[in-house]
């Protein structure tokens, strides 16, 4: 979202006491990602629900195959059974409510289904974008993906289907918004606060990996806030099912590992590390590789030489955390060695979470966005509205058997 679209998250940050950041802010890296050039832009699937500038912010290439990684053993809740999501629903099942976010392939809309009249997000793909952008594999990827995962943290997937030229998702409304925006209006985040959505953030990405999906695009736009403040992740546009190692490049440049920037070959830990860039990002107001230049190879070259300066009000529990998350040595990466993740969950920095509790939801978020019922979706930006009109075609689908999946 480019905006929260509403004042109340200004008054609540004063009242968990957020402190005004640096210059350096999420909303300049925004400014200095847009200036990228086409040849670094990739997708925007509208999932997060939906921003804009997230083509300009966002790198694609295609995949390539290959070998090995150091799995997590920590147990995981939740099941990988997949579910009957495929032409479960059809256009009839639904009234269009308003647009909750626009991207390069379509937008996401908020729905109200005809048959229990509850609110659900719909994204909707135009099949011709998608494959004109080179995004086919990825489109098909975060369905399958989605069809796969069933967390708390984590968005659901409840159906697809299409017509002669788009793809449609039926997906949960979130309605409190992006953890950006909610950023943006606080510049930082008190360490309990950025704790709490960092632990509920780990228990998703671990939960991921014991599927042997590696998620790859971790950043607070794609952290959607629910009414009861607690996280649900999306946009799996770049999410995949490694066992071992691939060589993909894709992702947003701030929480690129160095293995990605260097195309080498890379494993799960690569979510660790965006993790640690999350988590300063969260406490500082500014990615750690934050630059002015508008070249991102300056980014790419500060991500390489792996040199952060923590501010002074980082706490030293939370300092030593990163350091071992945001190290270019993989064979001292926590959450990639011999321990896997209980490394990350056992640190000192999070000694007070009682991880099943927070799995629960039985903790507080410190933050509860303001949501008036179902339908609100003022935490959202206003968008022009299209004509519906198109969807629903029925005529010719040359790209129709490109998508089974749907």
């Amino acid at each position: 979202m480019a905006d929260a679209g509403s004042g109340h998250y200004g008054a609540s940050s004063q009242q968990h006491g957020y402190q005004q950041a640096p210059a350096q802010s999420a909303t300049a890296r925004h400014q200095q990602q847009q200036q990228q050039p086409a040849a670094a832009a990739a997708t925007s699937t509208a999932a997060g629900y939906g921003h804009q500038t997230h083509a300009s912010r966002q790198l694609a290439r295609q995949p390539e195959p290959t070998p090995q990684v150091v799995l997590s053993p920590t147990p995981s809740h939740g099941s990988s059974a997949s579910r009957k999501t495929s032409s479960r629903y059809s256009l009839t099942d639904f009234t269009f409510i308003r647009t909750l976010g626009t991207g390069s392939f379509g937008r996401v809309h908020l729905v109200r289904s005809q048959h229990n009249q509850r609110s659900y997000a719909i994204k909707v793909l135009s099949k011709e974008r998608v494959v004109k952008m080179k995004q086919v594999e990825h489109t098909n990827s975060e369905r399958e993906m989605l069809e796969r995962v069933r967390h708390p943290f984590l968005v659901n997937l409840w159906g697809t289907f299409k017509d002669s030229k788009n793809l449609y998702m039926v997906m949960d409304f979130v309605a409190g918004g992006e953890l950006f925006s909610l950023l943006r209006k606080s510049q930082r985040f008190p360490d309990p606060v950025a704790k709490f959505f960092a632990a509920e953030v780990a228990l998703a990405l671990d939960y991921l990996h014991s599927l042997e999906i590696i998620y790859r695009d971790l950043k607070p736009e794609n952290i959607l806030l629910g009414a009861d403040g607690h996280v649900k992740i999306t946009d799996f546009g770049f999410a995949k099912h490694v066992p071992d190692i691939t060589w993909t490049l894709c992702g947003t440049p701030d929480y690129l590992a160095p293995e990605i920037v260097q195309s080498r070959g890379y494993n799960k830990s690569v979510d660790w590390y965006a993790l640690g860039v999350l988590m300063f990002e969260m406490l500082a107001g500014y990615p750690p590789f934050f630059t002015e230049d508008s070249n991102p190879m300056r980014l790419y070259e500060k991500i390489i030489a792996g040199k952060i300066r923590y501010p002074a009000y980082f706490t030293p529990e939370a300092k030593d955390l990163l350091k071992s998350l945001l190290t270019n040595d993989i064979t001292k990466r926590f959450g990639n060695l011999a321990n896997g993740s209980r490394d990350i969950f056992g640190h000192v920095w999070f000694q007070e979470v009682d991880w099943e509790r927070l799995y629960r939801k039985e903790i507080p978020a410190p933050y509860v966005p303001k949501v008036d019922g179902d339908w609100d979706a003022s935490n959202f930006d206003a968008y022009p509205e299209v004509d519906l009109s198109e969807y629903g075609s029925t005529g010719p689908d040359p790209h129709g058997h490109l998508f089974p999946l749907f």
